[in-house]
Parts: C-alpha cells; sequence; structure tokens
C-alpha cells in the first residue's frame, strides 16, 4: 500500500522513500514487492486517526496492530514516559534489583488477574511472553521431575507470535514456511471454525465437543505423561477473528485438568477491555494457569508484554532455583522502567475514564453495523467478539468457496479500503479485519463503516461472479 499523495518526494535519491527501499527490512511484508512498490509512510496520529506524509487522514481500524487502545495522542502516556525518561531512562531487574514502575505495575496486574494469580514477568513483547510461557511449562515439569513431559499443544489458525518458540506455537503457515519450524516438541490441533470445519448439519456445541474428543484423542496418543500444555487465545485474533464455537472451552478444560496439563491463555489481542471486560479470561470463564499480555497493556506506546504465573508455577520457580541456582531467563529489557511506567498509566486511563463501560456501549454499534454486511455481495461470514471483527469474502457463498489465494481479493479489498481513508487489514482467507481504538465513538463506528462499505461494494464488482 502507497501513498500517492507523497509521490514527488520519490523520485529523490535520499528521500525517506528511497532510503526506505534500500536499507529497511520491513516485518510482514513481501520483500520482492516491497523493492517495486515501496513503503507508505506515517508521520503523526491524532485519536483514531493517523496521516501520512501526504497529509491525507485515515481511520486507524485496527489500531496500528491490535494495540492502540488510546488512540494515538494520548498525551498522559507520553507525558509518563518523559517524566521516567528524566528520572531513571533505564536500569535492570537482574540479580535481586528493581525498578519501582516494574513493581507498581507487576502489583496491579496481579490485582487486576481474571483468576488468582501470583507473580508477573515483564518482557518486551507477545512473542517473547509466549517464548517464556514454553519454556516456563518445561521448566515446571523438570522441577516435577517429568522431563517427558515438554510437549505443547496449540491449534491451527492460532498466532502466538513470531520468534523462534512463539513462531512454533502460531498455527499459520506464514510462520513456519522457510523457517524450519515447528519443532518436533510443538503439536496443532484443530481450528475451532466452524464455518469451514463443522461437518454439514453440524451444531456448534457438536462440533465443539468433536474438537474436544479429538484434543482428547491426541493427547492419548501422544501419552499424557509427555504433554505440558496447551495454549489458546480467548478468540483467534490474527487467525481470522474466530470466537470460539459454544460450550468449546467448557469442553477442553476438563480434559487438561484431567492429564495434569497446564492452561496457557494468550490474551496478548483480547486483554485489556476488547471484549467488554478487562479480560476475555473472565468473557469465557477461562481458568488458565498462565496468561500473556501484551499490546494494550500499554496501548502500544511503548513495548511491553507480560506473563502472569499462577501460585502453582511459581513456587516450582523458586524450588527451580534451589536445584539450578538462578532462574536463569529473563531480556536486557524485562521490566524497563519507561515501558513499566507508560503501561501503568495506561492501565491508569482505562480506570479513571472507565474505558471498559464505554465499550461495553459502543459494542452494539460497532456490531449492528458489522452484521448488516452478513448479506452483502462475496461477504461468506461476519464474526465478532466484542469491539473486535472479521469479514471473511468467499467466491461462493453457497459453497462456502474462498477465493483462489492467488487473486488476493483480501488484499486489494484492504488497499481500497485505503483509498477510502480506512486502514484495515486482510488476513487468511481473505478476511477484512476491525479493531478500532477503544476509544471510538459511535458517529466514528458509522463513519468507519461506511467507508468499509464502499471498499466492500468496490470489491463486489471487481471480483463478480468469483
Amino acid at each position: 500500500m502507497s501513498s500517492a499523495s507523497s509521490a514527488p518526494s520519490r523520485l529523490e535519491p535520499n528521500s525517506p522513500y528511497a532510503r526506505d527501499i534500500r536499507r529497511h527490512l520491513h516485518p510482514f511484508t513481501n520483500a520482492a514487492l516491497h523493492q517495486e512498490n515501496g513503503p507508505h509512510i506515517f508521520v503523526r496520529g491524532e485519536g483514531i486517526h493517523v496521516f501520512d506524509e501526504g497529509g491525507k487522514r485515515y481511520i486507524e481500524g485496527l489500531s496500528g496492530l491490535w494495540c492502540t487502545s488510546l488512540g494515538f495522542s494520548e498525551k498522559r502516556l507520553a507525558d509518563a514516559a518523559r517524566r521516567q525518561l528524566e528520572t531513571l531512562p533505564f536500569y535492570h531487574n537482574f540479580a535481586h534489583k528493581a525498578v519501582s514502575p516494574a513493581i507498581e505495575l507487576a502489583d496491579y496486574l496481579v490485582g487486576r488477574a481474571p483468576v488468582p494469580m501470583s507473580k508477573v514477568f515483564f518482557t518486551s513483547s507477545g512473542s517473547e511472553a509466549n517464548d517464556t510461557q514454553i519454556k516456563l511449562a518445561w521448566y515446571y515439569n523438570n522441577v516435577l521431575d517429568r522431563p517427558n513431559k515438554k510437549k505443547i499443544i496449540a491449534r491451527r489458525g492460532a498466532y502466538h507470535g513470531i520468534t523462534v518458540g512463539a513462531g512454533c506455537l502460531t498455527g499459520l503457515a506464514y510462520a513456519h514456511n522457510g523457517f524450519d519450524t515447528p519443532i518436533a516438541q510443538i503439536l496443532h490441533t484443530d481450528c475451532p471454525h466452524a464455518y469451514h470445519h463443522a461437518h454439514p448439519g453440524e451444531t456448534e456445541e457438536a462440533f465443539a465437543a468433536r474438537l474436544a474428543s479429538n484434543l482428547e484423542a491426541l493427547i492419548e496418543r501422544e501419552g499424557p505423561d509427555t504433554v505440558a500444555a496447551f495454549i489458546a487465545e480467548p478468540f483467534l485474533g490474527a487467525g481470522g477473528v474466530i470466537p470460539p464455537p459454544k460450550g468449546y472451552f467448557e469442553r477442553i478444560q476438563p480434559i487438561l485438568a484431567k492429564h495434569d496439563i497446564l492452561f496457557i491463555v494468550d490474551e496478548v489481542i483480547s486483554g485489556f477491555y476488547r471484549t467488554g471486560r478487562m479480560f476475555a479470561t473472565e468473557t469465557y470463564g477461562l481458568k488458565p494457569d498462565l496468561i500473556t499480555l501484551a499490546k494494550a497493556l500499554s496501548s502500544g506506546y511503548q513495548p511491553i508484554g507480560a506473563v502472569m504465573l499462577s501460585e502453582k508455577i511459581y513456587q516450582a520457580v523458586v524450588e527451580g532455583s534451589r536445584r539450578y541456582g538462578i532462574f536463569g531467563t529473563g531480556f536486557t529489557y524485562t521490566g524497563h522502567p519507561v515501558p513499566s511506567a507508560v503501561a501503568l498509566e495506561t492501565q491508569r486511563v482505562y480506570d479513571e475514564r472507565d474505558i471498559g463501560a464505554h465499550v461495553r456501549f459502543v459494542i452494539p454499534r460497532f456490531q449492528k453495523r458489522l452484521a448488516a454486511l452478513a448479506d452483502r455481495p462475496l461477504v461468506g461470514e461476519v464474526r465478532t467478539a466484542g469491539l473486535i471483527g472479521g469479514i471473511e469474502l468467499v467466491a461462493d457463498r453457497k459453497t462456502r468457496t474462498n477465493f483462489d489465494p492467488a487473486r488476493k481479493v483480501g488484499a486489494w479489498t484492504m488497499n481500497k479500503a485505503a483509498e477510502h481513508g480506512l486502514i484495515v487489514r486482510a488476513l487468511i482467507n481473505d478476511t477484512i479485519a476491525l479493531c478500532p481504538p477503544l476509544i471510538i465513538t459511535e458517529p466514528q463506528i458509522d463513519e468507519m463503516f461506511d467507508r468499509l462499505e464502499r471498499a466492500l461494494d468496490d470489491a463486489a464488482k471487481a471480483f463478480a461472479g468469483g
């Protein structure tokens, strides 16, 4: 995606555009296409809007990357960063040392945890946090003298990050292609997407029961004494915005308990009021042993992630320290004072402005406008799990047949939305994702959907006939 409004500057060999092509390797970007098309450069933000270098204003319909919950101009977060930078710009948390913002943030998060938790371990991203979850599951079972109980089960279609460990957990092909992952100790079970994977005539409840049965069969085949943990997002995010089928977690959790398998809940996208509750763990009645946090933890203003540990996991860490010496994991920036201060201020803003109540107020408008898209040409299914939605575009609505991926219908529609002043994201199966900042108002929701509808109209004309 590129901005025509900034085209003249691209002719200059030392323009930001040219230097980006020459020097900058982008994440999650087709490098071959980038050499030809170059970047779309953004220069500032205001509320739910961002502005490119040509001055064009866009509604940021995905909160950046599912993270900028308080919008792009929350002065309190900038001030929190500045105060901390002027006071103690960096210090570490190794070898019994500590910084006040990390202490305060850990205490706050444990106090607000959706289920009893004991400690918080900080990282710089959700990927690092889920890498740490793998290590904790292995460490826990080593301390309990169960050296073979090391396999971790994730789900096809799930996204848990992109480092080597977290990328192994991710159940999407792009995380593995060319990278020699996943490793043997990471297994994947069914994607919980009834639209594509339920049998004809199968109810949601029956579909959920079948998936739970398949999970238990996988555990039995591998041997329960070899399976350490099961990790799940409350709803699939980057895998298509897919809420769980009815009865899914109610059937999954007893199986995990039966076989003494840790339950890791990845709240990187769902956490901090996206569903209207502070944690989707509450929304779906989950009882995890470990929780992963990131993104809206700091409204994306600073890079920070977190692992919340239950008491039994923490006690294993204590016992492991007696056995092995220091708890030998962590990062230079674990508990960095600046991201911690910004994340703590983010939580204060959520509380003081009752962001949860605001989200619960606007969700009905968002979901009403989303549901109205269901009968449009090309739209196979609309999905939602709060103030988040997915619109899957299909070649044949009756047979639920997706377009040939080579046609890039989702990406085409995403680019059309940008022409209309709306940034969305195209996901797997030509799903258009919406995840606006939590501060969005009802009139802004209407404006966002009006722009999206224009892009869908364009797509219907361009791809009529499948």
